[in-house]
């Protein structure tokens, strides 16, 4: 399974909230946004992998696009179902069986906290009585233990949402489009100490798609080659401390199931950290894009600190991360969020970032993706 697989198409329908538009529908105009920008139609589509979690099932989407008897094939990884659909979609491509197809995400979730339920993670019913299954406290929880162990402040955090809004300025499909001010970040309302409001992502709307072609189809088709150069995806390993995944024994906290997938993405492209120009990393809240900077090998564990503080995340830094906000500014729509920040990445090797963009012209991108009970998803993108 060697055949190279190419990006040819990416289409995006703005994340946030959409009155009267369906989770689905809002699929398909990202879906007919792909299809137009790789100059193909829906009935050149071979195949296609649909993630949602909560805004019912995306092959149904065929009522809309066409009844073209296309094998479409549904995905549910929590928050990693976009980067488990587009792994599953260049697997398609790659094993030669299909030259063209898609990869796609979509959800529309209610306002308030996402409503994960115990039984779906094979955890008892006490587990969500006794308030383990509110992510908020969970993520707290880990960002406290991991401040305390490698001296990261709580400015940092700041940091770290203070850049997200700064970047979801210039980003058109972000949702926080405004900046916020560090100290307003700091002094916000407490939600799980040390988190205050400004740091934690809200569950929102959107969609993305991603046409997909073998090396042959796209030379055909006239693309610009962004080649997806890995694309890798991992379950968590013995004594990770993960969401929803309890464990007695939590060890050291260097056994990740992002680990696992940065590494294998890292061989499969043959390439080192320090050959990444631009990254998009997981942050369901603040602290998440600290700890994964580490995770996935841009950083040493406490290295954080002075990363941000220097500013060498920013746009204009040695690795610009989150450069359209992430989802601190742009929500999660948990089907779509994964793919997002692929899409964000062709956009980057593109040139087409505006004011967003990675000054350099860059070559290489990294995007990463975890969900619950301990799923990571990595793509490595190479122009």
């Amino acid at each position: 399974m060697s055949a190279a697989v190419q990006i040819v198409g990416i289409g995006i329908h703005p994340f946030g909230r959409t009155e009267g538009r369906s989770g689905l529908e809002q699929g398909v105009l990202a879906v007919r946004a792909a299809l137009a920008d790789a100059g193909v139609e829906w009935r050149d589509i071979q195949f296609a992998y649909g993630g949602s979690d909560a805004a019912g099932n995306p092959d149904s989407m065929v009522s809309h696009l066409g009844l073209t008897g296309v094998q479409f094939i549904n995905v549910r990884n929590g928050c990693a179902t976009g980067g488990s659909a587009l792994f599953s979609a260049q697997m398609a491509i790659r094993s030669g069986e299909f030259e063209l197809g898609l990869a796609l995400g979509f959800d529309k979730h209610p306002r308030g906290a996402f409503n994960a339920l115990p039984a779906e993670y094979n955890l008892p019913e006490w587990y969500g009585e006794a308030g383990y299954m509110v992510t908020t406290q969970f993520f707290a929880a880990k960002i406290m233990r991991y401040m305390h162990l490698h001296g990261i402040s709580r400015r940092t955090l700041g940091l770290v949402a203070e850049k997200a809004f700064a970047n979801g300025v210039h980003a058109p499909h972000a949702w926080r489009r405004e900046p916020v001010a560090l100290d307003t970040i700091l002094d916000a309302p407490m939600v799980s100490d040390p988190f205050t409001k400004f740091m934690f992502c809200s569950p929102g709307e959107g969609a993305v798609a991603l046409v997909l072609a073998s090396e042959r189809k796209a030379r055909q088709l006239g693309a610009a080659p962004i080649r997806l150069a890995a694309a890798t995806m991992r379950t968590r390993p013995p004594g990770s401390f993960e969401v929803f995944a309890p464990c007695i024994d939590i060890g050291g906290g260097t056994a990740t199931a992002t680990r696992l997938a940065s590494a294998a993405a890292f061989e499969a492209a043959g390439i080192g950290p320090g050959e990444i120009a631009v990254a998009q990393l997981q942050d369901t809240e603040a602290g998440a894009e600290i700890m994964h900077m580490a995770e996935n090998g841009f950083c040493p564990d406490g290295a954080q600190e002075e990363w941000l503080a220097q500013g060498r995340t920013r746009i204009d830094g040695t690795l610009p991360v989150n450069t359209d906000g992430g989802c601190l500014a742009c929500g999660e729509p948990i089907g779509a969020s994964g793919l997002r920040q692929v899409y964000e990445n062709v956009v980057q090797l593109r040139g087409a970032g505006g004011g967003r963009q990675v000054p350099g012209s860059p070559r290489t991108a990294y995007s990463h993706v975890y969900g619950a009970p301990g799923v990571s998803a990595v793509t490595i993108l190479q122009k």
